[in-house]
Protein backbone atom coordinates (compact mmCIF):
# COMPACT_ATOMS: atom_id res chain seq x y z
CA UNK A 1 0.00 0.00 0.00
CA UNK A 2 2.49 2.35 1.04
CA UNK A 3 4.59 1.46 -2.25
CA UNK A 4 1.86 2.54 -4.51
CA UNK A 5 1.13 3.27 -7.13
CA UNK A 6 -1.64 5.64 -6.20
CA UNK A 7 -2.17 7.96 -9.21
CA UNK A 8 -6.38 7.67 -10.18
CA UNK A 9 -7.50 6.33 -6.61
CA UNK A 10 -10.68 9.36 -5.78
CA UNK A 11 -10.06 9.64 -1.72
CA UNK A 12 -13.21 10.31 -1.77
CA UNK A 13 -14.47 6.81 -3.10
CA UNK A 14 -12.38 5.40 -0.57
CA UNK A 15 -13.32 6.68 2.31
CA UNK A 16 -16.53 5.92 1.66
CA UNK A 17 -15.99 2.37 0.68
CA UNK A 18 -13.89 1.42 3.77
CA UNK A 19 -16.47 2.96 5.93
CA UNK A 20 -19.00 0.57 4.27
CA UNK A 21 -16.51 -2.16 4.49
CA UNK A 22 -15.99 -1.84 8.54
CA UNK A 23 -20.25 -1.90 8.77
CA UNK A 24 -20.56 -4.45 6.68
CA UNK A 25 -18.13 -6.39 8.29
CA UNK A 26 -19.42 -5.63 11.77
CA UNK A 27 -22.28 -7.48 11.32
CA UNK A 28 -21.27 -10.82 9.81
CA UNK A 29 -23.56 -14.02 10.17
CA UNK A 30 -21.80 -16.48 11.98
CA UNK A 31 -22.19 -20.39 10.82
CA UNK A 32 -19.41 -22.03 12.28
CA UNK A 33 -19.78 -21.33 16.16
CA UNK A 34 -16.75 -23.81 17.22
CA UNK A 35 -14.33 -21.78 14.98
CA UNK A 36 -15.74 -18.46 14.93
CA UNK A 37 -16.16 -18.39 11.09
CA UNK A 38 -18.64 -16.94 9.32
CA UNK A 39 -20.49 -15.04 5.96
CA UNK A 40 -20.70 -10.72 5.90
CA UNK A 41 -21.61 -8.46 2.99
CA UNK A 42 -17.96 -7.02 3.67
CA UNK A 43 -16.92 -9.24 0.90
CA UNK A 44 -18.99 -7.63 -1.67
CA UNK A 45 -17.83 -4.20 -0.71
CA UNK A 46 -13.95 -5.50 -1.25
CA UNK A 47 -14.81 -6.84 -4.48
CA UNK A 48 -16.66 -3.29 -5.65
CA UNK A 49 -13.39 -1.31 -4.35
CA UNK A 50 -10.95 -3.97 -6.89
CA UNK A 51 -13.15 -2.32 -9.46
CA UNK A 52 -13.58 1.16 -8.50
CA UNK A 53 -10.13 1.61 -6.89
CA UNK A 54 -7.92 -0.85 -7.77
CA UNK A 55 -5.41 -3.08 -6.39
CA UNK A 56 -3.69 -0.41 -4.00
CA UNK A 57 -7.25 1.15 -3.05
CA UNK A 58 -9.12 -2.09 -2.69
CA UNK A 59 -5.82 -2.91 -0.11
CA UNK A 60 -6.49 -0.23 2.15
CA UNK A 61 -10.53 -0.56 2.21
CA UNK A 62 -9.47 -4.34 3.48
CA UNK A 63 -6.80 -3.11 5.50
CA UNK A 64 -10.49 -1.20 7.57
CA UNK A 65 -11.14 -4.32 9.18
CA UNK A 66 -8.88 -3.41 12.27
CA UNK A 67 -11.50 -0.72 12.74
CA UNK A 68 -14.12 -3.54 13.21
CA UNK A 69 -17.15 -2.65 15.74
CA UNK A 70 -16.70 -5.79 17.62
CA UNK A 71 -15.30 -6.99 20.85
CA UNK A 72 -11.96 -8.05 19.52
CA UNK A 73 -8.19 -8.41 20.55
CA UNK A 74 -5.47 -6.35 18.86
CA UNK A 75 -3.53 -9.37 17.27
CA UNK A 76 -7.06 -10.99 15.39
CA UNK A 77 -7.63 -7.08 14.47
CA UNK A 78 -4.30 -7.03 12.84
CA UNK A 79 -4.57 -10.25 11.36
CA UNK A 80 -8.00 -9.86 9.92
CA UNK A 81 -6.87 -6.72 8.58
CA UNK A 82 -3.80 -7.69 6.77
CA UNK A 83 -6.05 -10.74 5.30
CA UNK A 84 -8.73 -9.07 3.51
CA UNK A 85 -5.90 -6.59 2.19
CA UNK A 86 -3.85 -9.39 1.37
CA UNK A 87 -7.02 -10.62 -0.60
CA UNK A 88 -8.16 -7.46 -2.01
CA UNK A 89 -4.63 -6.75 -3.27
CA UNK A 90 -3.99 -10.36 -5.12
CA UNK A 91 -7.39 -9.93 -6.16
CA UNK A 92 -6.71 -6.49 -7.83
CA UNK A 93 -3.46 -7.71 -9.71
CA UNK A 94 -5.59 -10.21 -11.25
CA UNK A 95 -8.20 -8.27 -12.48
CA UNK A 96 -5.66 -5.79 -13.80
CA UNK A 97 -3.57 -8.21 -15.28
CA UNK A 98 -6.60 -10.02 -17.44
CA UNK A 99 -7.55 -6.31 -18.31
CA UNK A 100 -10.11 -5.41 -16.20
CA UNK A 101 -10.97 -1.23 -16.36
CA UNK A 102 -10.27 0.65 -12.62
CA UNK A 103 -13.79 3.12 -11.99
CA UNK A 104 -17.17 2.52 -12.60
CA UNK A 105 -17.88 -0.07 -15.55
CA UNK A 106 -20.23 1.98 -17.96
CA UNK A 107 -22.18 0.27 -20.37
CA UNK A 108 -19.35 -0.30 -22.99
CA UNK A 109 -17.53 -2.42 -20.69
CA UNK A 110 -19.92 -5.49 -20.44
CA UNK A 111 -19.75 -8.33 -21.02
CA UNK A 112 -15.27 -8.16 -21.93
CA UNK A 113 -15.51 -6.96 -17.35
CA UNK A 114 -17.29 -10.56 -16.73
CA UNK A 115 -14.12 -12.33 -17.62
CA UNK A 116 -11.87 -10.45 -15.46
CA UNK A 117 -14.27 -9.72 -12.30
CA UNK A 118 -14.69 -13.70 -12.16
CA UNK A 119 -11.07 -14.05 -12.09
CA UNK A 120 -10.51 -11.21 -9.22
CA UNK A 121 -13.45 -13.41 -7.09
CA UNK A 122 -12.11 -16.36 -7.71
CA UNK A 123 -8.83 -15.12 -6.13
CA UNK A 124 -10.23 -13.24 -3.48
CA UNK A 125 -11.55 -16.56 -2.55
CA UNK A 126 -8.58 -18.89 -2.76
CA UNK A 127 -6.09 -16.57 -0.77
CA UNK A 128 -9.04 -15.91 1.94
CA UNK A 129 -9.27 -19.64 2.41
CA UNK A 130 -5.48 -20.25 2.14
CA UNK A 131 -4.37 -17.57 4.59
CA UNK A 132 -7.61 -18.88 6.93
CA UNK A 133 -6.64 -22.33 6.87
CA UNK A 134 -3.04 -21.74 7.19
CA UNK A 135 -4.00 -19.72 10.27
CA UNK A 136 -6.34 -22.86 11.63
CA UNK A 137 -3.12 -25.16 10.69
CA UNK A 138 -0.50 -23.00 12.78
CA UNK A 139 -3.03 -22.97 16.14
CA UNK A 140 -3.50 -26.52 15.70
CA UNK A 141 -7.17 -26.21 15.35
CA UNK A 142 -7.89 -28.19 12.10
CA UNK A 143 -8.06 -31.76 13.47
CA UNK A 144 -11.22 -30.28 16.19
CA UNK A 145 -13.18 -29.15 12.84
CA UNK A 146 -15.87 -31.64 11.96
CA UNK A 147 -17.33 -31.91 9.03
CA UNK A 148 -20.76 -30.10 8.40
CA UNK A 149 -24.40 -31.67 7.36
CA UNK A 150 -23.37 -31.05 3.56
CA UNK A 151 -20.01 -33.44 3.89
CA UNK A 152 -17.69 -30.69 2.91
CA UNK A 153 -14.84 -28.86 4.90
CA UNK A 154 -16.33 -26.16 6.90
CA UNK A 155 -13.98 -23.31 5.80
CA UNK A 156 -14.65 -24.37 2.13
CA UNK A 157 -18.88 -23.86 2.51
CA UNK A 158 -18.30 -20.32 4.05
CA UNK A 159 -16.04 -19.45 1.18
CA UNK A 160 -18.00 -20.71 -1.23
CA UNK A 161 -21.32 -19.48 0.38
CA UNK A 162 -19.82 -16.05 0.48
CA UNK A 163 -19.24 -15.93 -3.44
CA UNK A 164 -23.22 -14.99 -3.45
CA UNK A 165 -21.89 -11.75 -2.41
CA UNK A 166 -18.82 -10.67 -4.03
CA UNK A 167 -20.59 -11.50 -7.22
CA UNK A 168 -22.89 -8.37 -5.61
CA UNK A 169 -19.38 -6.42 -6.28
CA UNK A 170 -19.65 -5.99 -9.82
CA UNK A 171 -23.24 -4.58 -9.62
CA UNK A 172 -22.15 -2.14 -6.64
CA UNK A 173 -19.32 -0.92 -8.88
CA UNK A 174 -21.60 -0.74 -11.69
CA UNK A 175 -23.77 1.93 -10.31
CA UNK A 176 -21.26 3.89 -8.12
CA UNK A 177 -20.88 6.65 -10.58
CA UNK A 178 -24.81 7.42 -10.90
CA UNK A 179 -25.86 7.54 -6.98
CA UNK A 180 -22.53 6.97 -5.09
CA UNK A 181 -22.64 5.87 -1.60
CA UNK A 182 -26.34 5.20 -2.04
CA UNK A 183 -25.50 1.92 -4.31
CA UNK A 184 -24.26 -0.51 -1.95
CA UNK A 185 -27.41 0.22 0.21
CA UNK A 186 -29.82 -0.50 -2.79
CA UNK A 187 -27.50 -3.44 -3.96
CA UNK A 188 -27.16 -4.99 -0.50
CA UNK A 189 -30.47 -4.01 1.29
CA UNK A 190 -32.08 -7.14 -0.38
CA UNK A 191 -29.27 -9.52 1.07
CA UNK A 192 -29.56 -8.24 4.43
CA UNK A 193 -33.10 -9.41 4.63
CA UNK A 194 -31.90 -12.90 3.41
CA UNK A 195 -28.88 -12.40 6.31
CA UNK A 196 -31.62 -11.60 8.79
CA UNK A 197 -33.64 -14.66 7.51
CA UNK A 198 -30.51 -17.24 7.57
CA UNK A 199 -29.94 -15.75 11.11
CA UNK A 200 -33.10 -16.67 12.12
CA UNK A 201 -33.15 -19.85 10.82
CA UNK A 202 -29.55 -21.14 12.20
CA UNK A 203 -30.65 -19.60 15.36
CA UNK A 204 -33.66 -22.47 14.88
CA UNK A 205 -31.74 -24.62 14.34
CA UNK A 206 -29.28 -24.31 17.45
CA UNK A 207 -32.73 -24.73 19.37
CA UNK A 208 -33.29 -27.47 18.03
CA UNK A 209 -30.04 -29.16 18.78
CA UNK A 210 -30.14 -27.64 22.29
CA UNK A 211 -33.80 -29.06 22.96
CA UNK A 212 -32.67 -32.76 21.80
CA UNK A 213 -29.35 -32.39 23.99
CA UNK A 214 -31.21 -31.94 26.61
CA UNK A 215 -33.36 -35.15 25.76
CA UNK A 216 -29.92 -37.04 25.56
CA UNK A 217 -28.95 -36.11 29.16
CA UNK A 218 -32.67 -36.58 30.47
CA UNK A 219 -31.93 -40.89 29.02
CA UNK A 220 -28.40 -40.84 30.15
CA UNK A 221 -29.27 -39.77 33.71
CA UNK A 222 -31.72 -42.16 34.06
CA UNK A 223 -29.53 -45.04 31.92
CA UNK A 224 -26.15 -44.03 33.17
CA UNK A 225 -24.88 -46.80 31.13
CA UNK A 226 -25.22 -45.31 28.04
CA UNK A 227 -23.09 -42.45 28.68
CA UNK A 228 -22.23 -40.39 25.17
CA UNK A 229 -24.16 -43.12 23.47
CA UNK A 230 -27.17 -40.93 22.04
CA UNK A 231 -24.39 -38.35 20.68
CA UNK A 232 -22.36 -41.06 19.21
CA UNK A 233 -25.16 -42.70 17.69
CA UNK A 234 -25.87 -39.70 16.10
CA UNK A 235 -22.54 -39.12 14.56
CA UNK A 236 -22.24 -42.58 13.14
CA UNK A 237 -25.81 -41.99 11.51
CA UNK A 238 -24.59 -39.01 9.83
CA UNK A 239 -21.59 -40.58 8.42
CA UNK A 240 -23.49 -43.54 7.16
CA UNK A 241 -26.09 -40.66 5.37
CA UNK A 242 -23.24 -38.97 4.33
CA UNK A 243 -21.69 -41.28 2.26
CA UNK A 244 -24.37 -42.91 0.92
CA UNK A 245 -24.85 -38.93 -0.58
CA UNK A 246 -28.01 -38.32 1.36
CA UNK A 247 -29.09 -34.20 1.31
CA UNK A 248 -27.79 -32.18 3.73
CA UNK A 249 -31.86 -32.02 5.48
CA UNK A 250 -32.12 -35.96 5.14
CA UNK A 251 -28.54 -36.19 6.93
CA UNK A 252 -29.42 -33.55 9.61
CA UNK A 253 -33.41 -35.71 9.62
CA UNK A 254 -31.56 -38.80 10.50
CA UNK A 255 -28.74 -37.12 13.11
CA UNK A 256 -31.80 -35.77 15.24
CA UNK A 257 -33.12 -39.59 15.18
CA UNK A 258 -29.75 -41.15 16.17
CA UNK A 259 -29.71 -38.99 19.07
CA UNK A 260 -33.03 -39.74 20.41
CA UNK A 261 -33.29 -43.17 19.43
CA UNK A 262 -33.42 -43.89 22.90
CA UNK A 263 -35.33 -41.67 24.20
CA UNK A 264 -38.48 -44.38 24.95
CA UNK A 265 -35.92 -45.14 27.63
CA UNK A 266 -37.85 -42.86 29.66
CA UNK A 267 -40.88 -45.05 30.37
CA UNK A 268 -38.69 -48.08 31.15
CA UNK A 269 -38.01 -48.68 34.83
CA UNK A 270 -35.19 -47.68 36.38
CA UNK A 271 -35.02 -51.23 37.94
CA UNK A 272 -35.22 -52.75 34.23
CA UNK A 273 -32.36 -50.71 32.69
CA UNK A 274 -29.77 -51.15 35.17
CA UNK A 275 -30.34 -54.50 35.96
CA UNK A 276 -26.45 -56.40 35.40
CA UNK A 277 -27.76 -59.87 35.11
CA UNK A 278 -29.73 -61.39 32.45
CA UNK A 279 -33.38 -60.01 32.02
CA UNK A 280 -36.45 -62.28 32.03
CA UNK A 281 -39.09 -62.12 30.05
CA UNK A 282 -41.45 -59.63 31.44
CA UNK A 283 -38.28 -57.17 31.51
CA UNK A 284 -37.42 -57.85 28.47
CA UNK A 285 -41.43 -57.32 26.84
CA UNK A 286 -40.80 -53.87 28.91
CA UNK A 287 -37.38 -53.03 27.28
CA UNK A 288 -38.71 -53.71 23.51
CA UNK A 289 -41.81 -51.22 24.55
CA UNK A 290 -38.78 -48.57 24.16
CA UNK A 291 -38.86 -47.70 20.76
CA UNK A 292 -42.63 -47.38 20.40
CA UNK A 293 -42.03 -45.24 24.13
CA UNK A 294 -40.11 -43.12 21.94
CA UNK A 295 -42.34 -42.29 19.21
CA UNK A 296 -45.11 -41.37 21.25
CA UNK A 297 -43.15 -39.20 23.46
CA UNK A 298 -41.58 -37.29 20.45
CA UNK A 299 -43.98 -38.09 17.37
CA UNK A 300 -46.04 -34.03 18.25
CA UNK A 301 -42.09 -32.62 17.26
CA UNK A 302 -42.74 -31.30 13.89
CA UNK A 303 -39.27 -30.26 12.66
CA UNK A 304 -38.18 -34.34 13.34
CA UNK A 305 -40.24 -35.60 10.44
CA UNK A 306 -38.45 -39.20 9.32
CA UNK A 307 -36.45 -39.05 11.91
CA UNK A 308 -39.93 -40.53 13.98
CA UNK A 309 -39.69 -43.50 11.75
CA UNK A 310 -36.36 -44.29 12.41
CA UNK A 311 -36.91 -43.88 16.48
CA UNK A 312 -39.66 -46.32 16.32
CA UNK A 313 -38.17 -49.01 13.81
CA UNK A 314 -34.24 -48.78 15.20
CA UNK A 315 -34.44 -52.37 16.35
CA UNK A 316 -36.25 -53.94 13.51
CA UNK A 317 -34.17 -56.31 11.68
CA UNK A 318 -34.39 -57.53 7.55
CA UNK A 319 -35.16 -61.08 8.93
CA UNK A 320 -38.03 -60.26 10.52
CA UNK A 321 -36.96 -61.11 13.81
CA UNK A 322 -36.76 -57.39 15.28
CA UNK A 323 -39.19 -55.15 17.03
CA UNK A 324 -41.84 -53.74 17.59
CA UNK A 325 -43.44 -54.68 14.28
CA UNK A 326 -41.24 -57.76 13.11
CA UNK A 327 -40.86 -55.65 9.63
CA UNK A 328 -38.83 -57.65 7.07
CA UNK A 329 -36.47 -56.31 4.35
CA UNK A 330 -36.86 -52.80 2.44
CA UNK A 331 -40.87 -52.46 4.85
CA UNK A 332 -38.12 -51.26 7.50
CA UNK A 333 -37.70 -47.38 6.76
CA UNK A 334 -34.46 -46.42 5.67
CA UNK A 335 -33.17 -44.05 8.43
CA UNK A 336 -33.98 -46.79 10.95
CA UNK A 337 -32.09 -49.49 8.62
CA UNK A 338 -28.92 -46.88 9.35
CA UNK A 339 -29.49 -46.10 12.79
CA UNK A 340 -29.34 -49.65 13.73
CA UNK A 341 -25.73 -50.22 12.25
CA UNK A 342 -24.69 -46.90 14.08
CA UNK A 343 -26.36 -47.97 17.22
CA UNK A 344 -24.67 -51.70 17.44
CA UNK A 345 -21.22 -50.39 16.37
CA UNK A 346 -21.08 -47.83 19.28
CA UNK A 347 -22.56 -50.50 21.78
CA UNK A 348 -19.59 -52.90 20.58
CA UNK A 349 -16.86 -50.69 20.74
CA UNK A 350 -17.89 -49.57 23.85
CA UNK A 351 -17.39 -51.11 27.37
CA UNK A 352 -19.59 -52.61 29.49
CA UNK A 353 -20.03 -54.17 32.67
CA UNK A 354 -20.19 -57.66 31.27
CA UNK A 355 -17.62 -57.06 28.79
CA UNK A 356 -14.63 -55.15 27.70
CA UNK A 357 -14.92 -52.96 23.94
CA UNK A 358 -14.33 -54.66 21.04
CA UNK A 359 -12.49 -53.57 18.82
CA UNK A 360 -13.27 -51.65 15.96
CA UNK A 361 -11.84 -54.24 13.55
CA UNK A 362 -13.69 -56.82 15.32
CA UNK A 363 -17.22 -54.92 15.38
CA UNK A 364 -16.67 -54.21 11.41
CA UNK A 365 -16.53 -57.68 10.96
CA UNK A 366 -19.19 -59.03 13.67
CA UNK A 367 -21.46 -56.40 11.69
CA UNK A 368 -20.30 -57.64 7.69
CA UNK A 369 -21.33 -61.29 9.46
CA UNK A 370 -24.70 -59.92 10.21
CA UNK A 371 -25.00 -57.94 7.11
CA UNK A 372 -28.49 -59.83 4.97
CA UNK A 373 -29.79 -60.84 8.17
CA UNK A 374 -30.11 -58.68 11.19
CA UNK A 375 -28.62 -55.04 9.15
CA UNK A 376 -28.43 -53.70 5.26
CA UNK A 377 -25.88 -54.24 3.78
CA UNK A 378 -25.14 -51.03 2.43
CA UNK A 379 -25.63 -49.28 5.97
CA UNK A 380 -22.80 -51.19 7.04
CA UNK A 381 -20.20 -50.88 4.05
CA UNK A 382 -21.18 -47.23 4.12
CA UNK A 383 -20.11 -47.45 7.56
CA UNK A 384 -16.94 -49.00 7.65
CA UNK A 385 -15.40 -46.87 4.56
CA UNK A 386 -16.47 -43.48 6.69
CA UNK A 387 -15.15 -45.20 10.25
CA UNK A 388 -11.94 -45.79 7.62
CA UNK A 389 -11.46 -42.42 6.17
CA UNK A 390 -12.29 -40.50 9.10
CA UNK A 391 -12.07 -42.77 12.07
CA UNK A 392 -14.08 -43.69 14.95
CA UNK A 393 -14.44 -42.15 18.59
CA UNK A 394 -14.77 -44.48 21.05
CA UNK A 395 -15.43 -43.49 24.96
CA UNK A 396 -12.53 -43.60 27.06
CA UNK A 397 -14.05 -44.93 30.54
CA UNK A 398 -15.80 -47.97 31.50
CA UNK A 399 -18.95 -47.28 32.05
CA UNK A 400 -21.33 -48.23 35.02
CA UNK A 401 -23.77 -50.88 35.10
CA UNK A 402 -27.04 -50.74 33.36
CA UNK A 403 -27.53 -50.98 29.83
CA UNK A 404 -28.75 -50.28 26.07
CA UNK A 405 -30.85 -53.58 25.12
CA UNK A 406 -31.86 -55.33 22.37
CA UNK A 407 -29.32 -56.77 19.85
CA UNK A 408 -25.73 -57.91 21.58
CA UNK A 409 -26.27 -60.75 23.84
CA UNK A 410 -25.55 -61.34 27.39
CA UNK A 411 -22.08 -61.04 29.66
CA UNK A 412 -19.57 -63.26 28.26
CA UNK A 413 -21.01 -62.79 24.83
CA UNK A 414 -18.91 -63.19 21.87
CA UNK A 415 -19.11 -62.90 18.33
CA UNK A 416 -22.34 -64.42 16.67
CA UNK A 417 -24.55 -64.39 20.18
CA UNK A 418 -26.96 -62.03 18.63
CA UNK A 419 -30.18 -61.02 20.04
CA UNK A 420 -32.47 -63.60 22.32
CA UNK A 421 -34.69 -62.87 25.39
CA UNK A 422 -32.99 -61.27 27.45
CA UNK A 423 -30.39 -60.00 25.91
CA UNK A 424 -28.39 -56.69 25.57
CA UNK A 425 -26.80 -54.40 23.18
Amino acid sequence: MLIGPHAGIDVRTLVLLAVLFVVAESIGTAVLPDVRAGISPSSAVALASVVLLGPVGAAVVGLSACLVIRRLAVVKRAFNGAQFALSAYAAGLVYIMLGGPVGSPGREDFPAVLAPYLAAVATHTVVNLALMSALLWTLGAVKHLSRDVLGRRPLAVVEVTSLGYQMVGLAIAAIWSGVGVIAPLLVLFPLFIARWTFTQQANEVRAHEATLETLCQAVETKDHYTRGHCMRVAEGSAMIARELGMSAERVQKIRYAGMLHDIGKLGVPTKVLQKTGKLDDDEYAAIKLHPTRGYEIVREIGFLDEALAGIRHHHERLDGRGYPMGLVGMEIPESARVISVADVFDCLTSTRSYRKAWSVEAAVAELRRCAGTQFDPRMVEALVRAVEREGWRTPDIEEPPGGCYGQIATAGAGPGDLTGPGGRE
